[in-house]
């Protein structure tokens, strides 16, 4: 087997394009921004549900139409970014800096309790969330858009890809920490309401996150194009056509993601509690276990996510390969159920194990897209890192979109009660609660497959567009070494 540290500390990597300290600060940027959006897209909906007590439809109705507004906005902010250039030259660099600071204040904002009625607080959820939102629409294009700008090389992308998305889902799975605080031993030792602790969570992981997420400002752009974009903004939108692999990401990812089920915290509140040697797991202790025990495989494998991409031959590939092991491996999990300690313990140990190639998914999406750009430039002339980079908020807007309306349909459909505390709903919400929590992924994932198996990814195609591009831009000698 190939040594899969050759891709950290191979000449390539200590002397390539992004140097190392360069590379960390960007991750350690994804970290913090994670922290805010996996705060924000975990805990929101049940905030407003269980301590505003504001009826789920009516959540999901101004989550959806938020997003779906705001993911009409996406393809216009990227198309204006992609048109400018800021006064050092720079396109997407200047954003990393100015945006953080507005994102944080908002993100505390979304999350405190004014005691109002319930048309009063949806007035003000309303605008204060369309406000975060689309602030953080510029800033996560600039952010993930920097992959494309950060080599002219396929090869060394991929490696930026892989280390900002372990950035990423450190900024992630610190948040599921925050179970600790929220559960009812905590809350009572220290006599704080969940309202307050939650509120001490936006503080902590959304002012706290975006201070984080400027670190990504050291990270350089190192792909130039001199000559200022001539093409209007409907232009710029449109040449989108030509990137077949941006749209079939894009479809797939839009079904995967709208289709993944409601949130884990429904199902462990309302379903699971064991006592293990008499010690109880009540539901925030065993979402905390499972989450974690989940996600340390899928966190290792990103270690070793290159070596492992090529052994299976290629980002589309892995993709592909992804999907089936999770879609089988949650069949299965269906069938050995969750009503005993054993049980459960099965199943986090089977998710655990469709993890590892999950959590590579997202390195191959960021490549893939990267990859994309370089072939739409190729093809027209044109960057799209602004436009191509929106389109990936625009489907995780219009998912969320979808998912918030159908979710709250569906809780409507299974009897949830947002005047009741989740153990206290009725017999028809906890019989759905499994299935839902466990098999509802599969449909998304089933379509997903489909969708991606019509990508193209070929390498010579990508060797051959790194050629043409590399004499287009006169990119200069010492940095024209192929990368292994």
């Amino acid at each position: 087997m190939k040594n899969p540290f050759k891709y950290f500390f191979s000449k390539e990597a200590q002397e390539g394009y992004v140097p190392n300290r360069d590379l960390f600060a960007y991750a350690v940027g994804l970290a913090g921004q994670n922290m805010t959006y996996s705060f924000q897209t975990s805990w929101w909906y049940y905030f407003c549900t269980t301590i505003l007590r504001i009826d789920p439809v009516k959540v999901g109705y101004v989550q959806g139409a938020s997003r779906v507004w705001d993911a009409v906005n996406d393809p216009l902010v990227g198309a204006l970014i992609d048109r400018r250039r800021c006064k050092s030259g720079e396109k997407l660099r200047p954003y990393l800096i100015k945006t953080p600071p507005f994102i944080a204040i908002l993100s505390v904002i979304l999350f405190c309790n004014f005691h109002l009625s319930e048309n009063a607080a949806l007035g003000i959820i309303v605008v204060v969330y369309l406000a975060w939102d689309m602030i953080y629409s510029v800033q996560d294009v600039a952010l993930w858009g920097m992959i494309a700008l950060s080599s002219p090389h396929s090869h060394e992308r991929s490696r930026v890809s892989q280390w900002v998305t372990i950035g990423a889902g450190a900024g992630s799975a610190l948040v599921s920490a925050f179970l600790l605080l929220d559960s009812q031993s905590f809350r009572d030792a220290a006599g704080l309401s969940e309202s307050a602790v939650i509120l001490i969570g936006a503080l902590i992981f959304g002012f706290g996150g975006e201070m984080i997420s400027m670190s990504a400002y050291k990270t350089k752009e190192l792909v130039h194009i001199d000559e200022k974009p001539k093409e209007n903004i409907w232009q710029a939108i449109t040449v989108l056509r030509h990137n077949k692999t941006l749209l079939l990401i894009s479809l797939a990812r839009f079904f995967g993601m709208m289709l993944s089920g409601i949130d884990w915290k429904y199902f462990f509140k309302s379903s699971v509690s064991f006592n293990i040697g008499g010690l109880t797991l009540d539901g925030e202790t065993s979402e905390l276990v499972y989450s974690t025990v989940c996600g340390i495989p899928g966190a290792v494998a990103l270690l070793f996510a290159m070596p492992v991409i090529d052994k299976i031959g290629g980002m589309k590939k892995l993709l592909i390969t992804s999907e089936c092991i999770n879609i089988v491996l949650r069949i299965i999990s269906y069938f050995v159920g969750f009503t005993s300690a054993p049980r459960i313990i099965i199943v986090t140990v089977l998710m655990a194990a469709a993890q590892v190639l999950l959590n590579m998914k997202d390195i191959a999406h960021r490549s893939l897209t990267s990859d994309s750009i370089d072939y739409i430039e190729w093809k027209t002339g044109q960057r799209t890192e602004g436009i191509s980079f929106s389109v990936q908020n625009l489907i995780s807007k219009l998912s969320d979109a979808g998912k918030s309306i159908v979710k709250g349909y569906i809780m409507r459909y299974i009897g949830y009660d947002s005047s009741l505390d989740l153990k206290n709903q009725g017999e028809k919400f906890n019989k759905a609660q499994w299935p839902l929590f466990i098999l509802s992924p599969v449909v998304g994932a089933v379509l997903y497959v489909i969708i991606i198996a019509f990508i193209n990814d070929d390498k010579e195609q990508k060797a051959f567009i790194e050629k043409e591009l590399r004499s287009r831009r006169g990119t200069p000698e010492e940095e024209k070494a192929e990368v292994l």
